[in-house]
């Protein structure tokens, strides 16, 4: 957790981000576990309340879950649930938008294509 906060979104989101952008890098195992709201805090100066708001964001989704006197622990698939979510929001965000834009430039769907894999 190495990562910045900004005044771009709110600081429990990018709590809960940044938490979920470590498991998906292997920086977070699963059944590993992950720095306490106090921990968090300290880190980033900012409000153990704030912090803990972010981690119930990943608690709600099942991303981690508590062991009652010991701390927070990433949950067995959430990375692959990780990916799965944000793979929904990367189609939901960015391909919807794309392909309507295609559709009113006259882009047909294999010059779309051939743009992508232009610039792999």
């Amino acid at each position: 957790m190495n990562e910045i906060l900004t005044q771009e979104k709110s600081i429990y989101l990018q709590i809960s981000e940044m938490i979920e952008n470590d498991i998906l890098r292997d920086i977070l195992l699963e059944e590993e576990k992950v720095p306490s709201t106090n921990e968090l805090a300290r880190m980033y100066s900012i409000n153990p309340a704030t912090a803990a708001k972010g981690i119930n964001i990943l608690v709600d989704a099942g991303i981690v879950y508590k062991k009652r006197g010991i701390g927070m622990f990433v949950s067995k698939g959430a990375k692959e649930q990780i990916k799965n979510s944000r793979k929904e929001q990367f189609y939901d965000n960015y391909i919807k938008r794309i392909v309507i834009e295609a559709q009113s430039l006259g882009i047909t769907k294999k010059e779309l294509v051939k743009m992508i894999e232009e610039h792999q």
